[in-house]
């Protein structure tokens, strides 16, 4: 997958509305964009608005729209107003194929499963041909060398030089992993796959099938979503320390001629609650 120019912000949807009070004042100096915003409804609801008018321009411009989605409580009512929300119905769905980023070696009926929950929400309701759903079939040995080339022959319909993916979407853990790459696991050091397996003693069970450094930084635009309690520290960690991607894996998400942009709450920037309601 060769290296790209970000696309430009095009006309997109209608120009978002917002009052300044609701943007959070000094957020932490993240590495890339930040959007930080008090209330964490406005951050899904520009969150989703972000990967419409992306998806719109990938369309325009490629034909198609490829999306990787993570698991997790913090995106799937993301996930969930992209389905329901009329704001967000001008979505390219039928022109979409969609990835995982990461999963649990774990059957597709286990509640664990990412899959199982991010199909249940939009691959059962949103119209995309069967065929554009990519699950990990990680039951397989040789799970990750079959989603490589998955995305390989899929990706390689497109002119060279377009051959990515288009949005992954990311969270965050306690612990500053991201995907399934965590602290000092070997995937941290895999430089030569799009994806791999990962175990260890610092990977929570069960072992994992996840996308590499090397897929996610190809991308054209990586977010991640941190909302809630308990990101406070790790993010400040993250912009003042001077820790290694292999101790803060999500310190490794530097894509190469694309776009890192950050979509965090008050909460997570450490904003109390007395200052958000001041901001409601």
């Amino acid at each position: 997958m060769s290296d790209e120019h970000r696309i430009p912000a095009g006309e997109g949807l209608e120009p978002i509305s917002l009052d300044d009070d609701g943007i959070v004042k000094d957020p932490p100096a993240l590495p890339g964009e930040v959007i930080a915003l008090h209330d964490p409804d406005e951050v899904l609801s520009r969150l989703a608005r972000d990967i419409v008018e992306h998806a719109l321009q990938c369309v325009r411009k490629f034909g198609d729209f490829h999306i990787a989605l993570s698991g997790g409580h913090t995106p799937f009512p993301l996930y969930t107003r992209l389905m329901t929300d009329p704001a967000y119905r001008a979505l390219p769905w039928a022109k979409t194929h969609l990835w995982i980023v990461d999963e649990r070696r774990v059957p597709f009926d286990d509640d664990l499963s990412n899959f199982k929950h991010i199909k249940s929400i939009i691959g059962d309701h949103s119209g995309i041909p069967a065929q554009q759903i990519h699950p990990m079939e990680v039951m397989k040995d040789d799970a990750d060398t079959l989603y490589q080339k998955a995305l390989e022959d899929t990706l390689g319909w497109r002119e060279k030089g377009h051959d990515r993916l288009d949005f992954v979407l990311l969270g965050m853990g306690p612990d500053g992993h991201t995907a399934s790459l965590f602290p000092n696991s070997r995937a941290l050091d895999v430089d030569d796959r799009l994806v791999t397996t990962n175990s260890g003693p610092t990977v929570v069970p069960p072992d994992r099938v996840t996308m590499t450094y090397r897929l996610l930084n190809a991308s054209r635009l990586v977010a991640a979503l941190v909302m809630g309690d308990g990101k406070t520290e790790m993010l400040h960690r993250i912009a003042t320390g001077d820790d290694p991607s292999h101790d803060l894996p999500i310190k490794g998400i530097k894509p190469l001629g694309g776009v890192f942009r950050w979509y965090l709450d008050g909460t997570a920037c450490g904003v109390t609650s007395e200052e958000s309601s001041d901001h409601a």
